[in-house]
Protein backbone atom coordinates (compact mmCIF):
# COMPACT_ATOMS: atom_id res chain seq x y z
CA UNK A 1 0.00 0.00 0.00
CA UNK A 2 2.05 3.11 -1.07
CA UNK A 3 1.09 6.41 -2.63
CA UNK A 4 3.81 8.78 -4.51
CA UNK A 5 3.91 12.47 -4.24
CA UNK A 6 3.95 14.48 -8.05
CA UNK A 7 3.19 17.74 -6.19
CA UNK A 8 3.30 20.25 -3.56
CA UNK A 9 2.51 23.54 -3.88
CA UNK A 10 0.76 26.94 -2.27
CA UNK A 11 -2.48 28.13 -3.78
CA UNK A 12 -0.77 31.43 -3.48
CA UNK A 13 2.03 33.40 -2.57
CA UNK A 14 0.46 36.58 -1.13
CA UNK A 15 -3.29 37.41 -0.24
CA UNK A 16 -5.06 40.97 1.16
CA UNK A 17 -5.86 38.91 4.39
CA UNK A 18 -3.25 37.46 7.09
CA UNK A 19 -4.91 34.24 7.90
CA UNK A 20 -7.03 31.27 6.47
CA UNK A 21 -8.45 27.94 7.47
CA UNK A 22 -10.50 25.27 6.15
CA UNK A 23 -10.24 24.55 2.80
CA UNK A 24 -12.40 22.98 0.38
CA UNK A 25 -11.96 20.89 -3.01
CA UNK A 26 -13.60 19.66 -5.95
CA UNK A 27 -13.21 18.34 -10.06
CA UNK A 28 -15.67 20.53 -11.98
CA UNK A 29 -15.70 20.44 -15.53
CA UNK A 30 -13.25 23.28 -16.15
CA UNK A 31 -10.37 21.55 -13.51
CA UNK A 32 -9.75 21.72 -10.02
CA UNK A 33 -11.36 24.99 -8.00
CA UNK A 34 -10.58 25.16 -4.25
CA UNK A 35 -12.15 27.49 -1.41
CA UNK A 36 -11.20 28.67 2.53
CA UNK A 37 -12.09 31.20 4.55
CA UNK A 38 -9.89 33.90 4.87
CA UNK A 39 -9.51 37.51 6.79
CA UNK A 40 -8.10 39.16 9.71
CA UNK A 41 -8.28 36.24 12.19
CA UNK A 42 -11.25 33.08 12.02
CA UNK A 43 -14.08 34.76 14.31
CA UNK A 44 -13.46 38.00 12.88
CA UNK A 45 -16.17 39.93 11.09
CA UNK A 46 -14.30 40.40 8.06
CA UNK A 47 -13.25 36.59 7.24
CA UNK A 48 -14.91 35.99 3.73
CA UNK A 49 -14.79 32.40 1.37
CA UNK A 50 -12.19 32.74 -1.00
CA UNK A 51 -12.07 30.86 -3.78
CA UNK A 52 -9.26 29.65 -6.78
CA UNK A 53 -9.31 27.74 -10.10
CA UNK A 54 -6.54 25.30 -11.63
CA UNK A 55 -6.52 24.22 -15.21
CA UNK A 56 -4.02 23.01 -17.02
CA UNK A 57 -0.71 24.93 -17.74
CA UNK A 58 -2.52 28.37 -16.04
CA UNK A 59 -1.81 26.96 -12.50
CA UNK A 60 -4.05 28.28 -9.89
CA UNK A 61 -5.91 31.55 -10.53
CA UNK A 62 -5.48 35.12 -8.03
CA UNK A 63 -8.15 34.26 -5.23
CA UNK A 64 -10.92 36.03 -5.17
CA UNK A 65 -13.88 36.60 -2.16
CA UNK A 66 -17.15 35.25 -3.90
CA UNK A 67 -19.18 35.03 -0.49
CA UNK A 68 -18.91 37.45 2.91
CA UNK A 69 -21.15 37.45 6.24
CA UNK A 70 -22.64 40.64 5.27
CA UNK A 71 -26.62 40.91 6.47
CA UNK A 72 -27.07 44.39 6.26
CA UNK A 73 -24.66 47.72 4.99
CA UNK A 74 -23.87 48.02 8.63
CA UNK A 75 -23.61 44.48 10.02
CA UNK A 76 -21.70 41.58 8.86
CA UNK A 77 -20.64 38.48 10.47
CA UNK A 78 -17.79 36.03 10.27
CA UNK A 79 -17.90 32.83 7.23
CA UNK A 80 -16.88 29.64 8.13
CA UNK A 81 -16.36 26.55 6.70
CA UNK A 82 -16.78 26.02 2.49
CA UNK A 83 -17.52 22.85 1.15
CA UNK A 84 -17.37 22.65 -2.42
CA UNK A 85 -19.45 19.67 -4.15
CA UNK A 86 -20.37 19.12 -7.86
CA UNK A 87 -23.37 16.38 -8.38
CA UNK A 88 -23.66 14.45 -11.33
CA UNK A 89 -25.83 16.42 -12.90
CA UNK A 90 -26.89 20.10 -12.02
CA UNK A 91 -25.05 22.98 -10.87
CA UNK A 92 -21.53 23.09 -8.68
CA UNK A 93 -22.44 23.64 -4.96
CA UNK A 94 -20.94 25.80 -2.30
CA UNK A 95 -21.97 25.31 1.23
CA UNK A 96 -20.89 27.61 4.04
CA UNK A 97 -21.44 28.86 7.46
CA UNK A 98 -22.52 32.19 8.75
CA UNK A 99 -22.32 33.38 12.20
CA UNK A 100 -20.60 34.73 15.43
CA UNK A 101 -19.52 30.97 16.35
CA UNK A 102 -20.03 27.61 15.45
CA UNK A 103 -23.06 27.57 18.47
CA UNK A 104 -24.69 30.41 16.58
CA UNK A 105 -23.66 30.00 13.21
CA UNK A 106 -26.56 29.31 9.81
CA UNK A 107 -26.00 27.41 6.86
CA UNK A 108 -25.67 29.46 3.05
CA UNK A 109 -25.81 27.50 -0.39
CA UNK A 110 -24.79 29.10 -3.47
CA UNK A 111 -24.90 27.63 -6.77
CA UNK A 112 -23.13 27.95 -9.84
CA UNK A 113 -23.60 26.63 -13.68
CA UNK A 114 -19.84 27.57 -15.17
CA UNK A 115 -17.68 25.52 -12.32
CA UNK A 116 -17.86 28.54 -9.95
CA UNK A 117 -17.06 31.45 -12.32
CA UNK A 118 -20.50 33.00 -11.71
CA UNK A 119 -22.61 32.47 -8.24
CA UNK A 120 -26.34 33.06 -8.00
CA UNK A 121 -27.30 35.14 -4.76
CA UNK A 122 -26.40 32.62 -1.11
CA UNK A 123 -29.78 31.38 0.17
CA UNK A 124 -30.28 30.44 3.98
CA UNK A 125 -30.85 26.67 4.12
CA UNK A 126 -33.75 25.95 6.49
CA UNK A 127 -34.06 25.87 10.29
CA UNK A 128 -32.23 23.03 11.65
CA UNK A 129 -30.00 22.34 8.37
CA UNK A 130 -26.27 23.11 8.37
CA UNK A 131 -25.33 20.95 5.70
CA UNK A 132 -22.37 19.59 5.44
CA UNK A 133 -20.06 20.67 8.39
CA UNK A 134 -16.62 20.47 6.95
CA UNK A 135 -16.28 18.03 4.34
CA UNK A 136 -17.93 16.98 1.35
CA UNK A 137 -21.30 15.23 0.77
CA UNK A 138 -21.94 11.82 -0.92
CA UNK A 139 -24.18 11.12 -3.78
CA UNK A 140 -25.60 8.24 -3.85
CA UNK A 141 -26.73 5.51 -6.52
CA UNK A 142 -30.41 7.26 -6.61
CA UNK A 143 -29.14 10.68 -6.84
CA UNK A 144 -29.89 11.59 -3.03
CA UNK A 145 -27.08 14.08 -1.83
CA UNK A 146 -25.93 12.82 1.43
CA UNK A 147 -24.41 15.43 3.85
CA UNK A 148 -21.85 14.55 6.91
CA UNK A 149 -23.04 17.28 9.63
CA UNK A 150 -23.00 17.75 13.10
CA UNK A 151 -23.55 20.39 15.89
CA UNK A 152 -22.32 22.05 18.70
CA UNK A 153 -25.07 23.41 20.99
CA UNK A 154 -25.12 21.81 24.31
CA UNK A 155 -22.51 19.34 23.12
CA UNK A 156 -20.90 18.10 20.06
CA UNK A 157 -23.24 15.24 17.98
CA UNK A 158 -23.03 13.91 14.34
CA UNK A 159 -26.11 13.65 12.07
CA UNK A 160 -26.78 13.45 8.46
CA UNK A 161 -29.00 15.51 6.12
CA UNK A 162 -30.65 14.35 2.79
CA UNK A 163 -31.88 16.30 -0.78
CA UNK A 164 -32.87 15.10 -3.40
CA UNK A 165 -33.11 18.67 -5.64
CA UNK A 166 -29.67 19.89 -5.07
CA UNK A 167 -30.60 21.43 -1.65
CA UNK A 168 -33.92 22.82 -1.78
CA UNK A 169 -35.73 20.15 0.36
CA UNK A 170 -33.94 18.62 2.88
CA UNK A 171 -34.45 15.56 5.58
CA UNK A 172 -32.18 15.15 8.76
CA UNK A 173 -31.36 12.59 10.49
CA UNK A 174 -31.41 12.06 14.41
CA UNK A 175 -28.22 12.75 16.23
CA UNK A 176 -25.98 9.73 16.50
CA UNK A 177 -25.69 7.77 19.69
CA UNK A 178 -22.36 8.07 21.40
CA UNK A 179 -22.42 7.62 24.75
CA UNK A 180 -19.75 10.06 25.89
CA UNK A 181 -18.13 10.26 22.41
CA UNK A 182 -18.34 14.35 21.73
CA UNK A 183 -18.18 14.00 17.76
CA UNK A 184 -18.44 16.03 14.87
CA UNK A 185 -17.31 16.58 11.33
CA UNK A 186 -17.59 13.36 9.74
CA UNK A 187 -16.32 11.88 6.29
CA UNK A 188 -18.25 9.54 4.66
CA UNK A 189 -17.00 6.12 2.98
CA UNK A 190 -18.85 3.92 0.51
CA UNK A 191 -17.90 -0.11 1.17
CA UNK A 192 -18.41 -2.41 -1.88
CA UNK A 193 -21.21 -4.47 0.00
CA UNK A 194 -23.43 -0.66 0.05
CA UNK A 195 -22.44 -0.11 3.23
CA UNK A 196 -21.77 3.63 4.88
CA UNK A 197 -19.20 4.31 7.00
CA UNK A 198 -19.00 7.59 8.52
CA UNK A 199 -15.15 8.63 10.36
CA UNK A 200 -13.70 11.94 11.90
CA UNK A 201 -13.17 14.07 15.06
CA UNK A 202 -13.59 13.61 18.10
CA UNK A 203 -12.72 15.26 21.86
CA UNK A 204 -11.27 11.84 23.21
CA UNK A 205 -7.79 12.17 21.29
CA UNK A 206 -9.21 9.31 18.47
CA UNK A 207 -11.29 9.21 15.64
CA UNK A 208 -14.69 7.80 15.63
CA UNK A 209 -16.54 5.44 13.05
CA UNK A 210 -20.23 4.64 12.48
CA UNK A 211 -21.73 2.43 9.62
CA UNK A 212 -25.19 2.28 7.89
CA UNK A 213 -26.70 -0.10 6.20
CA UNK A 214 -29.38 1.85 4.70
CA UNK A 215 -28.12 4.40 2.83
CA UNK A 216 -27.76 6.77 5.84
CA UNK A 217 -30.85 6.68 7.08
CA UNK A 218 -30.18 4.99 10.31
CA UNK A 219 -26.44 4.64 11.75
CA UNK A 220 -24.68 2.62 14.55
CA UNK A 221 -23.50 3.39 17.68
CA UNK A 222 -20.49 5.48 17.49
CA UNK A 223 -17.16 4.07 18.84
CA UNK A 224 -13.32 4.94 18.43
CA UNK A 225 -10.79 3.28 16.35
CA UNK A 226 -7.15 3.23 16.78
CA UNK A 227 -6.12 6.50 14.88
CA UNK A 228 -4.99 9.13 16.94
CA UNK A 229 -6.48 12.65 16.69
CA UNK A 230 -5.71 16.04 18.50
CA UNK A 231 -9.51 17.52 18.20
CA UNK A 232 -8.93 18.53 14.64
CA UNK A 233 -10.54 17.89 11.22
CA UNK A 234 -9.77 15.23 9.09
CA UNK A 235 -11.27 14.12 5.65
CA UNK A 236 -11.25 10.53 3.81
CA UNK A 237 -12.23 9.21 0.75
CA UNK A 238 -13.12 5.77 -1.26
CA UNK A 239 -10.77 5.69 -4.07
CA UNK A 240 -11.86 4.00 -7.18
CA UNK A 241 -9.69 0.85 -6.51
CA UNK A 242 -11.44 0.22 -3.58
CA UNK A 243 -9.35 1.24 -0.91
CA UNK A 244 -10.12 4.14 1.38
CA UNK A 245 -7.45 7.06 2.26
CA UNK A 246 -7.47 9.18 5.23
CA UNK A 247 -5.67 12.62 5.57
CA UNK A 248 -4.94 13.17 9.53
CA UNK A 249 -3.02 14.55 12.23
CA UNK A 250 -1.43 11.78 13.34
CA UNK A 251 -1.03 12.83 17.21
CA UNK A 252 -3.69 13.12 19.80
CA UNK A 253 -2.65 16.74 20.91
CA UNK A 254 -1.06 18.37 18.17
CA UNK A 255 -2.19 19.63 14.71
CA UNK A 256 1.48 18.07 13.27
CA UNK A 257 2.15 15.58 11.57
CA UNK A 258 -0.13 15.71 8.89
CA UNK A 259 -0.30 12.08 7.20
CA UNK A 260 -2.25 10.06 4.90
CA UNK A 261 -3.44 6.76 5.84
CA UNK A 262 -4.93 3.63 3.47
CA UNK A 263 -7.47 1.60 4.78
CA UNK A 264 -8.78 -1.85 2.67
CA UNK A 265 -11.76 -2.01 5.57
CA UNK A 266 -12.20 0.93 7.16
CA UNK A 267 -10.89 0.34 10.70
CA UNK A 268 -7.44 -0.47 10.21
CA UNK A 269 -5.56 2.50 8.80
CA UNK A 270 -1.48 2.01 8.23
CA UNK A 271 0.34 5.44 7.43
CA UNK A 272 1.56 5.63 4.14
CA UNK A 273 3.18 9.59 3.68
CA UNK A 274 3.78 12.03 5.91
CA UNK A 275 2.98 15.67 3.95
CA UNK A 276 4.21 17.60 7.28
CA UNK A 277 6.17 17.25 10.37
CA UNK A 278 7.70 20.27 11.02
CA UNK A 279 6.57 22.54 14.20
CA UNK A 280 3.19 24.38 13.67
CA UNK A 281 0.07 23.84 12.52
CA UNK A 282 -1.15 21.73 9.46
CA UNK A 283 -4.74 21.08 9.77
CA UNK A 284 -8.03 20.95 8.28
CA UNK A 285 -7.27 18.46 5.11
CA UNK A 286 -9.62 18.16 2.46
CA UNK A 287 -9.32 15.07 -0.19
CA UNK A 288 -10.90 14.34 -3.79
CA UNK A 289 -9.59 11.34 -6.36
CA UNK A 290 -9.87 13.37 -9.76
CA UNK A 291 -11.41 11.42 -13.14
CA UNK A 292 -8.15 10.79 -14.20
CA UNK A 293 -7.22 9.02 -11.05
CA UNK A 294 -4.70 11.33 -9.23
CA UNK A 295 -5.51 12.13 -5.47
CA UNK A 296 -5.96 16.17 -4.87
CA UNK A 297 -5.39 17.56 -1.14
CA UNK A 298 -5.41 20.63 0.23
CA UNK A 299 -4.86 21.47 4.03
CA UNK A 300 -4.14 24.79 6.27
CA UNK A 301 -0.22 25.66 6.69
CA UNK A 302 -0.34 27.77 9.81
CA UNK A 303 -3.03 29.52 9.40
CA UNK A 304 -0.91 31.48 6.84
CA UNK A 305 -1.71 29.52 3.47
CA UNK A 306 -3.59 26.85 1.53
CA UNK A 307 -1.32 24.54 0.51
CA UNK A 308 -2.56 22.27 -2.24
CA UNK A 309 -0.83 18.21 -2.93
CA UNK A 310 -0.99 15.39 -5.84
CA UNK A 311 -0.39 12.34 -5.00
CA UNK A 312 -0.58 9.55 -7.26
CA UNK A 313 -2.11 5.87 -5.91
Amino acid sequence: MSLRLLESQFIYEEAPYPSCHASTIVETDGGIAAAWFGGTAEKHPDVGIWMSHRTAGAGWSTPVEVCDGAVSPTLRYPTWNPVLFQPTTGPLLLFYKVGPTPVDWWSMLARSEDGGAIWSRPERLPAGILGPIKNKPLELENGDILCPSSDEKGGWRVHFERSTDWGRIWVRTSALEGGSIGAIQPSLLLHPDGRLQAIGRTQQGRLFSSDSTDDGFTWSRLFLLDVPNPNSGTDAVTLADGRFLLVYNHSADQRTPLNVALSSNGTHWMPVLTLEDEPGEYSYPAVIQAADGLIHITYTWNRRRIRHVVLAP
